[in-house]
């Protein structure tokens, strides 16, 4: 079998494009409800030859057991009957032969159905993954927190268990029919018994499924709202805290929890009355082909080892026609899962990268409703009255907002790989999980990273922890200011063309922020930088210094000009430089 995940899981092109502002399956189009089949049937055709191994297995292993009446009635029949020594050993060697068959098929039927499970919940993750990665800050726009998490568990888990019924409901089916044409065979009107029987239960129990995937997705959907709540709340305890909230928030927590758990109730409900029809409903049709086989065994229609075999036919579809009920089960969840999967596998960004213009590493970039100049190989810095102003600018540079920007002579929305070339740095971003060194510099070797880290005051950090250190989620163990410091060093890295920082360094003292100004130059020598901050500290080692009032720029030069012949100016950075800062 190949190693999973694979490398590339495919493209969904069986999902149609196109804006979405509903996540719920049911509430969309027909057609949009059929891509729900669609994406289940195009994973089973990327692992077709897994899929195929495990339904024949499934039908091997199946049919091992269904054989197994027949031998055993043969048995009796022909041996004990008939006091044959010969024929019992016979058919006591093709029972033991079958339960070996069964066992081996059985073993490696559970294994592919194990390697498909994997496969499609692999496949899903990485689509949604790259999905999520292709949206940006489209992304928590369009889909809470607790969206993506829920996707992510228990939709992977459904979608997994739709892929891994395949080879079991393969051999439900084929047992079935063969039971079927055995019984026809012998007894006509037992076949026709078994024949009629089962389509009646599938149609008897049809009607248990609509309340079902009802209200499974109604309860889905509450589960979101609460991991989305429960991810807000974990994110400012801190501050709930601080300001009293803790018992009104977690009362409200504690609200919706109870209706999360009644509608898992409702679901177990349905759950339960389909799950007592997958066993009251097949028990009657064996009930009346145990009473009819009895009573032609009565009237001398069929001998006693055909009676013993029918008695064991019976009381082996119990398996198949439970299977079949597992399946409609788990097949229903998988489509309502595989529809939010396709829901948001159909969102697109807000401001789509298609371009294909590549300017040069060293070109001008301009942001025309502002004024703004950025020249190459320098650092900008944006100093704002008010700091919407600047974060809108830096939203517009890194294209997270539409705007007129030109990159070397070229729009913005038409230059290729925009988040490569451009990075911009925000205090909102996360620190991820995982060793250190990989959650600053991926891929990078340790000199180069070490260079980003010292050129961010983050040695003492680093030093402390260790770059193999584990790395909680957020960074959770490091205070405000030694995340700031980790972040820049992050971007630092990553060293794009062009790196836009907003606030970098807010959380720091004025002594650890006096030598990040000094280090920034030498760490970002040949490139562009832009800085959006009303620190002195940083202006004054910016090589050009730009000041923004209600959105546009007013005025340029260096820190020490401005100061000299802008008084807004000066009111606005020395109101900064006044400001209490945090500590590390």
């Amino acid at each position: 079998m190949k190693p999973l995940p694979v490398k590339d899981p495919g493209g969904p092109d069986h999902v149609a494009r196109g804006r979405t502002t509903s996540l719920d399956p049911w509430s969309a189009s027909r057609a949009d409800r059929g891509s729900s089949a669609r994406y289940l049937l195009s994973l089973l055709r990327a692992q077709w030859r897994s899929v195929t191994g495990g339904a024949l297995l499934g039908v091997a292993w199946m049919l091992s057991q269904a054989l197994m009446p027949a031998a055993l009635g043969r048995a009796v029949g022909d041996g004990v009957a008939a006091r044959d020594e010969g024929a019992l050993v016979t058919w006591a060697a093709v029972l033991l032969g079958l339960g070996a068959a069964q066992a081996v098929t059985g073993v490696l039927r559970h294994r592919f159905a194990v390697f498909n499970w994997l496969s499609a919940a692999y496949r899903t993750v990485q689509l949604v993954t790259r999905q999520a990665t292709r949206l940006g800050s489209t992304l928590p726009k369009r889909l809470s927190a607790g969206e993506v998490v829920s996707v992510g568990l228990s939709d992977v888990s459904h979608i997994g268990d739709t892929i891994d019924i395949v080879a079991r409901g393969s051999g439900a089916v084929v047992a079935i029919v063969v039971v079927a044409g055995i019984l026809l065979s012998t007894s006509p009107p037992l076949g026709l018994i078994v024949l009629v029987g089962v389509p009646l239960i599938m149609e008897a129990a049809a009607p248990l499924l609509r309340p079902y995937r009802e209200r499974e997705q109604a309860h889905r959907e509450l589960v979101g709202e609460l991991t989305t709540h429960a991810t807000d709340l974990v994110a400012g305890l801190r501050v709930l805290r601080g300001i009293g909230g803790e018992p009104l928030f977690s009362g409200r927590y504690r609200a919706e929890s109870q209706r999360v758990r009644e509608a898992g109730v409702a679901v177990a409900r349905a759950e339960t009355r389909m799950s007592g029809a997958e066993v009251l409903l097949p028990g009657l049709l064996i009930a009346l082909v145990t009473w009819a086989g009895a009573r032609f065994a009565v009237r001398g229609e069929i001998g006693v080892g055909e009676l013993v075999a029918f008695y064991g036919y019976a009381v082996f579809l119990i398996v198949p026609l439970k299977t079949l009920g597992e399946a409609a089960g788990k097949i229903t969840k998988g489509l309502v899962a595989a529809g939010r999967v396709t829901a948001l596998l159909r969102l697109d960004p807000e401001l789509p990268g298609t371009g294909t213009a590549r300017p040069a590493a060293d070109a001008e970039l301009v942001d025309i409703a502002s004024g703004l100049v950025v020249r190459p190989a320098r650092i900008t810095a944006i100093a704002a009255a008010d700091p919407r102003d600047a974060q809108a600018v830096a939203d517009r540079l890194g294209r997270y907002a539409d705007g007129e920007v030109d990159f070397g002579g070229v729009p913005l929305r038409a230059v290729a790989d925009v988040r490569r070339r451009i990075l911009v740095a925000v205090n909102e971003d996360r620190l991820f999980s995982g060793p250190l060194a990989e959650s600053l510099a991926p891929g990078a070797d340790e000199g180069a990273l070490r260079a980003a880290v010292r050129a961010a005051c983050a040695e003492d950090v680093v030093d402390s922890a260790g770059l193999d250190a584990h790395v909680a989620e957020a960074g959770r163990e490091f205070s405000g200011g030694q995340q700031q410091r980790l972040r820049l060093a992050r971007a630092l890295a990553a060293d794009p063309d062009v790196l836009v920082l907003v606030e970098p360094t807010s959380a720091v003292d004025a002594h650890t922020e006096a030598r990040i100004a000094g280090r920034l130059g030498e760490a970002r020598a040949g490139r562009t930088t832009v800085v959006c901050t009303t620190s002195p500290l940083m202006l004054d080692r910016a090589d050009h210094v730009a000041f923004i009032r209600d959105g546009v720029v007013v005025a340029e030069g260096t820190h020490q000009e401005l100061l000299d012949t802008e008084p807004r100016y000066a009111a606005t950075v020395t109101r900064g430089e006044t400001t209490e800062r945090a500590g590390t």
